[in-house]
């Protein structure tokens, strides 16, 4: 899941637009963010099994991003963060609260399509995971659901510029391309940080793009 938590966070931004929707986004991206610099620190771990060319899922080990509580401390310290920074006074607590939920979103999408991987707390606590990608036509289909719905519900009604539009639906399409290929075709990365390193490269420049498309977005 990577374009869903786009699609998630453009549905988020179309309920407060006074926040550009490149801050929805980076929220909606965060846990993976934490996650690829937690591999690189080697905290957490992702390993490439013998079979990714048939699966193309990792298998991870990711009990701080992506474990159900610790992805309820991030959600609440990325609200409070909002709070804190937030520059319009009057829209603080509203803008937190949808920072805060973009953030848990990724949790909620991501615990749909993993495997029972997702640790409720600590590493030996329980796993959670719907397993959605052992039927992958299932997972692609609500991948692009959440994505393409997310997109058209933010561009509706939006006073973006058509360039800025164009922009960010260019970008929406490009970034479910690449999740799709990446689950269907794509061969395994050479390495763990590799895998790691691209990723946050990927992500920095996802959240830049829909920074600079959300600018004036009201």
């Amino acid at each position: 899941m990577f374009a869903g938590h786009i699609g998630a966070a453009m549905a988020i931004g179309r309920a407060e637009r006074r926040v550009n929707v490149g801050v929805f986004v980076g929220a909606a991206l965060l846990l993976d963010v934490l996650l690829w610099l937690f591999v690189l620190f080697g905290w957490e771990s992702v390993t490439i099994p013998a079979d990714f060319a048939s699966t193309h899922q990792p298998e991870f080990v990711f009990p701080y991003s992506h474990g159900l509580l610790a992805a309820l401390g991030w959600s609440v310290l990325a609200a409070a963060a909002t709070f804190i920074w937030h520059p319009l006074t009057g829209a603080r607590l509203r803008a937190s609260a949808w920072v805060g939920l973009a953030v848990f979103s990724h949790w909620l999408l991501d615990a749909l399509v993993h495997a029972p991987e997702m640790p409720l707390a600590g590493e030996d606590s329980t796993m959670l995971g719907l397993g959605l990608w052992n039927s992958l036509p299932v997972a692609l289909a609500l991948e692009g659901f959440v994505t393409l719905g997310g997109l058209w519900l933010f561009l509706s009604g939006s006073t973006l510029s058509s360039g800025r539009r164009l922009g960010l639906a260019a970008l929406t399409f490009l970034m479910l391309a690449f999740t799709t290929a990446g689950m269907s075709i794509a061969p395994a990365p050479p390495s763990a940080v590799a895998m790691a390193a691209s990723s946050l490269i990927t992500i920095v420049i996802v959240c830049a793009l829909a920074a600079w498309a959300g600018k004036h977005a009201t």
